[in-house]
């Protein structure tokens, strides 16, 4: 062999060895995957974003996370997805503030090829989504109404009820539970794409951005307004929490029985001390997991995840927690919430 054979025998030999080592590093390259929230603060987007970076971590997934800078904030929102999609990532996780104006967002990324699930809150068309995994929000709503109108006895009939919701925009998490809770408490719906139910037992609608300020300063609003007051339904904990601190600052915590849906620890602890009297529990440790492990598969072989049977979406499930069960409204104890609770 002349030299020069030698030398382009070894050019091609270096040459495939750099390609196969380029194969290799391409192969080995880490799925890109994102996770967008609503907020960074709230409690339970925190433990969702802690509950998959570390499923992310388990299955060597590269994950991103952002939030908006409010509930309600869809801007943030649909810049973030528009990243992932040019950081090449496989899939999306979104928790969506507003859940028909991020649809054309999400729309774009599914043309793009990537996995979209949307987590603890449905999309508007749910369909919008290549799957949800979420709480049944009607069905956890459902619990804290039949709890509420089994408490109250033959006072239920009579009840003055002040409704704390989310927001404004009325994601389709607000209107299923909203309407779950009133459906429990035997208030009828007639039009489940409408968010405001007429009823004489509603005192009014407040927006809380599902946080304590939110909640107290609705609550002020809706006491001032009817100071009789006697049955509260809050979108989750932290409203619920600031309901009380309003009750409190005008001596009515006894008089006024408040039902939430969350089921973090500080709420469990909520219960057993008897600031709310009954709560659905989620666990979005088991959104944020699933999700990854959907993202991973899908990337691997193209499956997408499957919804629950008779439902277009896949309930990761609720229960009931109280301190004082009622017969006939299915609940677990304190004791054993605080064994499932999330968060502080």
């Amino acid at each position: 062999m002349t030299i020069h054979k030698k030398i382009a025998s070894r050019a091609v030999l270096a040459l495939a060895a750099v390609t196969a080592l380029g194969a290799a590093t391409a192969q080995a390259a880490p799925i890109k995957a994102c996770l967008i929230t609503k907020t960074d603060s709230n409690p339970y987007f925190v433990t969702m974003r802690t509950g998959a970076l570390a499923e992310a971590k388990k299955l060597g997934v590269d994950l991103k996370t952002y939030a908006g800078k409010y509930d309600g904030d869809n801007q943030s929102q649909v810049s973030a997805i528009e990243t992932c999609i040019a950081d090449g990532a496989k899939g999306i996780l979104i928790t969506p503030s507003d859940t028909q104006a991020i649809v054309p967002t999400v729309e774009k990324a599914r043309k793009a090829g990537l996995l979209v699930i949307a987590l603890d809150t449905a999309l508007d068309p749910t369909n919008a989504a290549d799957m949800t995994f979420a709480t049944d929000n009607f069905e956890a709503g459902k619990l804290i109404g039949e709890w509420a109108k089994a408490k109250l006895g033959a006072k239920a009939k009579d009840a003055k009820i002040a409704m704390l919701d989310l927001s404004i925009s009325h994601p389709t998490v607000d209107i299923d539970r909203d309407h779950g809770f009133l459906a429990g408490f035997g208030v009828p719906i007639k039009d489940p794409k409408t968010f405001d139910v007429p009823d004489p037992q509603i005192v009014g609608h407040a927006e809380t951005g599902g946080s304590e300020e939110g909640g107290q300063k609705g609550m002020e609003t809706l006491l001032a307004r009817n100071p009789n007051i006697n049955l509260v339904y809050a979108i989750n904990e932290p409203a619920a929490f600031g309901a009380y601190q309003a009750l409190k600052s005008v001596g009515k915590t006894k008089d006024v029985t408040i039902v939430a849906i969350d089921g973090s620890c500080s709420g469990v602890a909520g219960v057993k001390a008897g600031i709310i009297g009954a709560d659905s529990q989620q666990y979005p440790l088991k959104m944020a997991s699933m999700g990854i492990a959907a993202i991973v598969k899908f990337a691997k072989d193209g499956t997408k995840p499957a919804a629950s049977a008779g439902k277009d979406f896949f309930n990761t499930g609720t229960q009931l927690i109280t301190a004082h069960p009622e017969p006939g409204v299915a609940s677990i104890s304190p004791a054993k919430g605080a064994k499932l609770c999330w968060g502080n």
